[in-house]
């Protein structure tokens, strides 16, 4: 099956920064990609230059097999991170003004239910809530019925219940079979929604692949959280890495079980213990030696 994204060893270049400095990733129709990095990794930048919004300074950028053409804006769609709503227009105003500038539009009907903006739809837009506001903009990224659809931090600033509902609106979108292409760094939006991940750093992806497949392969132990003192004598001892913050120490380890029977022989109290898988922030944390939201 054609890629109907095909990324080749993407540069953009600015006179102090490498902001994206050779990325690279293929996409099949229909799948949800997740570009995750922290604030200034170059996963914004990498996108934009994706979109068209800035020019590469070096690179390939394929759509469906051939060069961005004139055909690319008009079957994609874009909800930028931040983006400020027309005033003095309703919700439903809104919507009917941005399918106005596509040839190629969505049904009104299926926008309403799929963003849940029913019981808004005749609110002026400056009187919705954060969450509603992230539901409108998606709308409007959906106005013309994208076959890729760009997502950046869309739910960035929202409550978890605000999430969670974009969550669902996005599960149903790519059931559909629409290709999305999702910055974040919110580990479990991720792991929910993102059939392949790529993390970047320093505009670099340093690793891609499947969430779970990647954690396995980098990371495939546990990570055991303690609070209140120990002594790093007996960190030393231990099979593992760890790090400190707050006075909270966090070990990734491959021997859970050893990690726990010296931890116990040292007469550390268990009730200060809590054990779990490892996943998406502890890889980020093995690949780069940071934490992903730094």
């Amino acid at each position: 099956m054609q890629p109907i994204l095909d990324i080749v060893d993407l540069k953009k270049y600015f006179p102090e920064v490498k902001a994206v400095d050779g990325v690279g990733f293929s996409l099949a129709p229909g799948t949800c990609f997740g570009l995750l990095g922290p604030n200034g990794a170059g996963k914004t930048t990498a996108v934009e230059v994706i979109e068209g919004v800035l020019a590469p300074t070096a690179g390939e950028i394929l759509y469906k097999g051939a060069p961005r053409g004139a055909t690319f804006k008009n079957e994609v769609g874009i909800q930028f991170q931040n983006t400020e709503l027309p005033q003095y227009l309703t919700v439903g105003e809104t919507l009917r003004t941005f399918r106005g500038l596509y040839d190629r539009r969505a049904d009104l009907p299926w926008l309403v239910e799929t963003c849940r903006l029913d019981e808004i739809i005749d609110r002026d837009n400056r009187r919705i809530s954060c969450g509603q506001k992230q539901r409108l903009l998606l709308a409007m990224a959906l106005a013309n019925d994208p076959e890729l659809l760009f997502l950046d931090e869309p739910t960035t600033g929202l409550d978890p219940q605000a999430r969670r509902h974009l969550w669902d609106i996005v599960r149903d979108i790519t059931a559909r079979g629409t290709t999305i292409v999702l910055t974040t760094h919110y580990m479990e939006e991720a792991e929910i929604l993102c059939d392949v991940i790529g993390i970047i750093d320093r505009g670099r992806i340093i690793a891609q692949g499947r969430p779970r497949d990647l954690v396995r392969e980098h990371c495939g132990g546990a990570s055991i959280t303690l609070r209140g003192p120990i002594d790093d004598d007996l960190l030393g001892r231990l099979p593992c890495r760890h790090s400190r913050d707050n006075g909270r120490v966090e070990i990734q380890t491959d021997d859970p079980a050893e990690c726990l029977r010296l931890l116990m022989e040292r007469g550390v109290d268990l009730a200060t213990v809590s054990v779990r898988p490892q996943n998406l922030e502890d890889l980020f944390l093995t690949l780069t030696g940071h934490e992903l939201r730094a």
